[in-house]
């Protein structure tokens, strides 16, 4: 970090945030931390007498407002607020200050979870060590911690007592230590589970309510995933039952087990999510204790890097690749000790070509890898996993070589990442481009409309090409946090194309299947839903009532919403997914997961050959275990962290909405400035406005066709005057040692991830504002001229903008079907290209390309044109070179342009090849 930006101390505006906090957990923490700070100043005042009962009355609130929060975790707890209301009546505010420190400390570094925090009677007195800081090495090796959640109507005494059972049975080697809390509804389970992230396990006993007593609506709200249940009807009885149902909607990576007086037959045929175990009547606590921590181990497992770290401590000789294995050449060099010592030995111990003494073979799993391949499989809901260690460009080609034929026909959005369009060079597919819709105004492009997929099935339909239709090939979510509705997509494509196969890019959305709203979006949860849909009675008498009525001519299938036949449907998804782009791993650690019900019968052959065509044969064993090691993160607290990356995403967009200065120069782009009205049935525009709050996510996630990933953070910086990427570079990157990665000609974008703080976006407010009193002195300051300049800089910026362009379209001669459909042979053109006599040069800004356009000419573009941003190909080969497309380019002020040569110009087909081509093709 520069000098420039160590004089920014980041402040996290607490008491902004505490005024309207974005969930229960923030608002725990500040009336925590807003509590410590009354404590405190209560017991200063105590000895000088000012403003006693104020700070009194301060704390009592505050105390109160915790109440109907705190039941929902086991430290400190609920009961520990008695204690400090009997401080408060008693005026001891010394020792409240005290306990309220403890505590804050406490669950601030987490120290509670690793070592006993005693909040009463003597031990009081004595500081913990190591209490404020600990050691990695302590943090690493103590035991993990988490909590419990019963589910029973418990009298204080019998939930003590529970505890205490449990507590007697715990062992020196139990790998995991836990608490217990208690929930005595239906509805305050599933709150618990979505407030505490402490929470693994759910034992479910009977005897509990439906509902909550609980009002608060920041807690009430996180029942909104179950809005669309219909519990009122339900028995009693049956209670148990459907809290297991609900829990794997809501929480599905958490243990369940049902303790019930229901007979087993009784049991047997009921849906019960993901319950782990039935006990019946009383349970045996050392049984349910041993399955509580078995259960949790099930998820802590890791197969290969536990594998790997085995190997790192085996004594072996090397006579093989890598001279780098255990360190070897590093420590007998005189001059590259440097990279030892900055490194530490393990990474080298652990570095090796071995497949066999414990490891495992990438390309031919049956150990450790293969397992863990299993457990990522499990953790991410699909049927099989595969993991990669060169990136998801490279899961694209193999996905796409697997399942693509030369002549198969793909449609695909056309800003797809550019490793689509190479991998369907490859694969020799007919290509048809999707177009997204366009966002003019901010230099950017939005998603793909599904009516417009509709309807180019629907032509490839009526052009009698429809069994030549392979593939959907879409990105969700898009870099810019567009986000499609998964499941209607597939569900509408299909009733057109039964056996359709949908890839989707998720290589920004890893993240996703590990938050309740996220999830229902993923690829391989919908696909789940589907195929579970289809096989049940429900659906067909569904289908049988629509088909009845349903509209068969063109207008009407895309102005209605479509079902597909049970009876031919195939449900048949993949998704790639760049695990280290947004969870745990190391660069390039990505995987494939597989949902396909015709994968073992018709593709795992091809899907090998494609495997091992586009894997290294030295693959790296340090991302896959950080895979290995990122997936046991996830079933274990990617609830939690994502939930924390939201919290930090809503802060951002609140306090630089809210701040004056900052509104001046910089605009957070909303929900309607990026999906338009017509994709938003919900009618939600914006997360936050200062007229109502927070908006919730849920009912936009549920009804709307489009939806903006909330962590996705746009900033226009046109009214600074600033282009996006001088912003990125010359005010973030080089001034602050801020790094942001996409920007348009007029925005900047940021991204929250599972590893942002509080203390970063703190950070970045604060940078902002800085930037912001920069402009305001320079403008205040400038000459007439520089005032002119500067407004004609914002004027160009915001107003002056190049009209984004839609694919043109394929010239004839690479049309492999003719007039009849848009399909290109890209595969043809790309090849074609490489004979450099049949292509030509036009530079950009000469007329002459202007001049044989306008004499009848098609130009043909030879080759990829990919300028960053946007960062997706504006031309491909093959494809007509338009005046939109050539206006547009010679608009970008970008610096970096693949596939362009400035000084020789656009790479197009001479007209007599392009002559040659359609001759031979006649001939042919």
């Amino acid at each position: 970090m520069t000098k420039a930006a160590d004089k920014i101390k980041p402040r996290v505006q607490a008491a902004a945030i505490a005024d309207n906090p974005y969930n229960a957990t923030q608002l725990r923490a500040d009336r925590w931390s807003s509590l410590q700070d009354v404590t405190q100043s209560l017991a200063k005042a105590l000895r000088t007498g000012k403003d006693v009962e104020q700070l009194r009355k301060q704390a009592d609130e505050l105390v109160r407002s915790l109440e109907p929060i705190e039941p929902f975790w086991a430290f400190p707890g609920h009961a520990i607020l008695g204690r400090l209301k009997e401080l408060l009546h008693e005026n001891q505010c010394e020792e409240l200050a005290h306990v309220v420190r403890r505590i804050v400390r406490a669950t601030t570094s987490g120290f509670y979870r690793r070592r006993s925090v005693p909040l009463t009677g003597e031990a009081l007195d004595s500081e913990q060590p190591g209490e404020d800081e600990e050691s990695p090495d302590a943090r690493a090796y103590a035991r993990p911690y988490f909590e419990t959640l019963f589910v029973d109507n418990m009298t204080a005494p019998q939930a003590k007592s529970l505890r205490a059972s449990l507590h007697a049975m715990r062992r020196r080697e139990d790998p995991f230590t836990y608490e217990a809390i208690t929930a005595a509804s239906l509805e305050d389970a599933l709150i618990a589970v979505m407030v505490n992230f402490n929470i693994q396990a759910v034992i479910i006993r009977f005897g509990f309510e439906l509902r909550t007593r609980c009002t608060l609506n920041i807690l009430t709200q996180y029942l909104s995933p179950i809005g669309d249940e219909d519990l009122d009807d339900l028995e009693p009885h049956n209670y148990g039952i459907e809290l297991c149902r609900l829990m794997a909607k809501v929480r599905p990576e958490l243990d369940v087990y049902l303790v019930t007086d229901r007979g087993v037959e009784e049991i047997a045929g009921c849906e019960l999510g993901n319950c782990r175990r039935v006990f019946y009547n009383a349970e045996d606590f050392t049984e349910l204790h041993f399955n509580i921590l078995r259960g949790v181990s099930a998820r802590y497992e890791t197969p290969f890097f536990n594998a790997l770290k085995a190997y790192s401590q085996q004594p072996t000789g090397v006579f093989h690749a890598l001279p780098i294995s255990r360190g070897k050449s590093i420590a007998r060099s005189h001059w590259i000790q440097d990279m030892g010592t900055f490194y530490g030995p393990n990474i080298f111990l652990a570095e090796t070509s071995a497949t066999s003494g414990g490891l495992d073979s990438l390309l031919e799993p049956s150990g450790p890898i293969k397992r863990a391949q299993e457990l990522a499989a499990r953790a991410f809901g699909a049927r099989y996993t595969y993991f990669a260690t060169n990136g998801t460009s490279t899961c694209n080609k193999i996905v796409v070589q697997a399942l693509i034929q030369p002549g198969d026909i793909v449609l695909v959005d056309r800003d797809c990442h550019k490793s689509h369009h190479y991998g369907l060079v490859l694969a020799g597919a007919d290509v048809v481009y999707l177009d997204s819709y366009p966002l003019h105004a901010w230099s950017m492009y939005g998603a793909v409309p599904l009516r417009d997929i509709k309807q180019q099935l629907l032509d490839l339909k009526d052009a009698g090409k429809l069994d030549q239709v392979r593939m959907l090939l879409l990105t969700n979510c898009t870099f810019d946090g567009l986000v499609y509705n998964v499941e209607r997509v597939m569900q509408e494509c299909l009733a057109i194309k039964p056996d359709l196969v949908f890839l989707w890019d998720e290589a920004w959305f890893a993240f996703a299947r590990f938050s309740p709203t996220y999830r229902q979006r993923t690829a391989m949860h919908c696909a789940d839903k589907l195929r579970q849909r289809y096989r049940c009675d429900e659906y067909r008498e569904q289908y049988r009532e629509w088909a009845a009525t349903a509209p068969t001519d063109s207008e009407g299938m895309l102005e209605n919403p479509l079902l597909p036949d049970p009876d031919k449907v195939r449900v048949r998804v993949y998704a790639t997914q760049s695990t280290h782009k947004t969870l745990t791993s190391l660069r390039q650690g990505s995987m494939i997961h597989v949902h396909d019900q015709d994968f073992k019968s018709e593709v795992e052959q091809q899907f090998r050959e494609a495997y091992m065509t586009h894997t290294s044969t030295s693959p790296n064993y340090q991302i896959i275990a950080s895979l290995d090691v990122g997936r046991r993160q996830v079933e274990l607290e990617g609830f939690e962290f994502v939930q924390k990356q939201i919290e930090a995403a809503m802060t951002m967009r609140r306090a630089i909405s809210m701040h004056p200065l900052l509104k001046k120069y910089f605009k957070v782009l909303a929900v309607g400035d990026m999906v338009p009205e017509s994709f938003r049935t919900s009618g939600i525009d914006v997360y936050w406005d200062d007229e109502h709050g927070w908006n919730q996510l849920w009912d936009a996630w549920i009804e709307d066709e489009f939806v903006i990933d909330p962590t996705r953070v746009t900033l226009t910086t046109g009214h600074a005057g600033i282009d996006g990427n001088t912003f990125k570079n010359q005010y973030l990157m080089d001034k602050y040692g801020i790094q942001v990665n996409k920007t348009s000609r007029n925005t900047v974008l940021f991204m929250t991830n599972i590893g942002t703080t509080r203390s970063s976006v703190a950070y970045l407010i604060e940078v902002l504002v800085q930037i912001a009193r920069d402009l305001d002195t320079r403008n205040e300051d400038a000459s007439p001229m520089e005032q002119k300049a500067f407004d004609a800089r914002v004027h160009s910026l915001n107003e002056e903008l190049p009209d984004l362009p839609d694919f043109s379209r394929f010239h004839d001669i690479f049309r492999s079907h003719g007039d009849s459909t848009p399909a290109g042979n890209l595969r043809a053109a790309y090849f074609y290209a490489y004979d450099e006599s049949r292509c030509e040069y036009f530079r950009l800004h000469d007329s002459a390309i202007d001049k044989v356009m306008a004499g009848g000419r098609d130009v043909v573009s030879s080759g990829f044109i990919i300028p960053y941003p946007p960062g997706f190909p504006i031309l491909v080969p093959g494809q007509v070179v338009s005046s939109e497309i050539l206006d547009f380019m010679r608009k970008l002020d970008v610096k970096e342009i693949h596939g362009y040569r400035a000084e020789l110009g656009l790479r197009v087909f001479t007209e007599e090849a392009v002559a040659s081509f359609a001759s031979n093709r006649i001939q042919s």
